[in-house]
C-alpha cells in the first residue's frame, strides 16, 4: 500500500465513567488484601523466618499493592476508550498490554448489561457485545448505568436496522 493509500485509524472517542478508577482500586485492593493476610499469617505461624526476609517480602507485597491499587487504574483510565458507529463497535483496553478491537454492527448478535456488586455500589456497568467472532465478546466496562442502558439502546437499534446475518 502506498502513502496516499493508508488507511489511519482514530482512536475511540468515549472514555469509561470517571469512577471507573475507584473500580479498578477497589478490585485491586481486593486481590491483594488476601495476599497481605497471608504474609501475616505465614510470618506468625512460621518460626525462625529471619526479620529480614519478612521484611523484605512484605516491603515487596506492599509496594506492588500500592502501584497496582493507585497507579494502574489511573493508567488504565487513560487508556481504556469506547465509541459506537452506525458500522462498527471500536474498544482500546489494557493497561500494559493493550487491545484495540472493532466489531462490525453486522456481526452483532446479542448485546448484554452486567453489575457485579462493586459495579452496583457505584452506579457502573459493562456492556458486552457478543459477535460472530472467533475473537469473542467485546466488553465496554465501568459504563454509568445510564450510559450503558442508552448504549444497549443504541446498538440494539442500529443492528436491527442492519440486513446482513450475522452467523
Amino acid at each position: 500500500m502506498t502513502a496516499s493509500n493508508t488507511i489511519t485509524m482514530a482512536d475511540p472517542l468515549w472514555r469509561p465513567s470517571t469512577k471507573a478508577p475507584r473500580l479498578w482500586a477497589i478490585t485491586a485492593a481486593l486481590f491483594w488484601a488476601p495476599v497481605i493476610v497471608a504474609e501475616i499469617v505465614c510470618a506468625i505461624l512460621i518460626s525462625g523466618l529471619p526479620t529480614w526476609v519478612v521484611g523484605a517480602v512484605g516491603a515487596v507485597t506492599v509496594f506492588c499493592a500500592a502501584v497496582h491499587i493507585l497507579m494502574v487504574p489511573m493508567w488504565r483510565y487513560q487508556v481504556h476508550r469506547w465509541e459506537i458507529s452506525d458500522t462498527a463497535v471500536y474498544t482500546r483496553t489494557g493497561w500494559f498490554t493493550q487491545e484495540r478491537r472493532i466489531a462490525p454492527i453486522s456481526r452483532v448478535q446479542t448485546v448484554d448489561t452486567e453489575r457485579g456488586p462493586i459495579d452496583r455500589m457505584l452506579g457502573l456497568a459493562t456492556v458486552t457485545v457478543t459477535t460472530a467472532s472467533s475473537a469473542g465478546a467485546v466488553k465496554i466496562s465501568a459504563l454509568d448505568q445510564d450510559v450503558a442502558d442508552r448504549t444497549v439502546a443504541q446498538l440494539t437499534a442500529i443492528a436491527g436496522t442492519n440486513s446482513s446475518d450475522a452467523t
